[in-house]
């Protein structure tokens, strides 16, 4: 089977990073993909990088937003715009392992899987490995997410012949708000692979290490996403709070 994956890559001011991005496409076993990076309006370079990747390699596409639209926006007008069996997400300052799909999509093919996600290493902004990884979970299904978001963006794999209809919400936390969605609508529990098949960029300033703005989103998303009551919700976020604290300071990351 040889089907055809959708990489979506949102992308604002990044010419620090693009290159790294693409390339680790461009190095993947698995050769049948287009990458579809929607710029949101930047201000730097990035665009002009991406376009002389454009004349190389047919399979890497450019939409350009005329104002800056958001991260969501973003992510939503690559999924409208992509054509494949399969939807993936890369963020333009992350990177991938050269075998990320060909492994995923064995699993998916072998076990029939609609949704495959799997372990990731942490990356200095530099672009120096931490040898930490975000280690996961075989399966995990819709009360377990609950707990908190295990699922990493950047290693997740859709079968849209199983899900078919895919749309981030405008909400802060939004990839956490979808995984969410798709395992409460479908029923279904997504597929871990052990491995480390994707590098996560963590940057100083980054959005994801303030853990108080963190347990604020998720707060929303048990609020206003999936409309639990107060009660429920703080029930809810006291688990989260106890998985956070565990992920990041015990035995979800682990040295390589």
């Amino acid at each position: 089977m040889n089907e055809l994956v959708s990489i979506v890559t949102p992308m604002f001011n990044s010419e620090k990073y693009i290159r790294d991005a693409i390339n680790s496409v461009i190095n993947q076993e698995y050769q049948n993909w287009e990458m579809i990076i929607v710029d949101d309006a930047s201000k730097d370079e990035s665009q002009e990088i991406v376009r002389k990747f454009v004349l190389e390699d047919k399979r890497i596409k450019l939409i350009t937003q005329e104002k800056n639209s958001g991260v969501v926006a973003a992510r939503n007008r690559g999924i409208s715009e992509s054509q494949g069996r399969y939807l993936a997400f890369l963020d333009s300052d992350d990177m991938w392992h050269p075998k990320k799909l060909s492994m995923q999509i064995e699993l998916m093919n072998r076990q029939d899987v609609a949704f495959c996600f799997s372990s990731y290493e942490i990356m200095q902004d530099n672009g120096q490995l931490s040898g930490k990884i975000i280690k996961v979970p075989r399966t995990v299904n819709y009360n377990q997410l609950l707990r908190g978001n295990i699922i990493g963006c950047l290693t997740v794999l859709i079968d849209r012949k199983k899900i078919s209809s895919i749309k981030m919400p405008n909400i802060r936390h939004e990839d956490y708000a979808t995984w969410l969605t798709i395992l409460s609508t479908h029923n279904l529990a997504a597929h871990g692979l052990s491995i480390s098949l994707a590098y996560y960029r963590r940057a100083e300033n980054s959005l994801s290490s303030n853990k108080l703005k963190t347990i604020r989103w998720s707060w929303d998303i048990f609020r206003k996403h999936l409309n639990m009551g107060n009660l429920e919700s703080s029930y809810r976020m006291a688990i989260f709070i106890i998985n956070v604290a565990k992920k990041y300071l015990f035995a979800s990351i682990i040295k390589a």
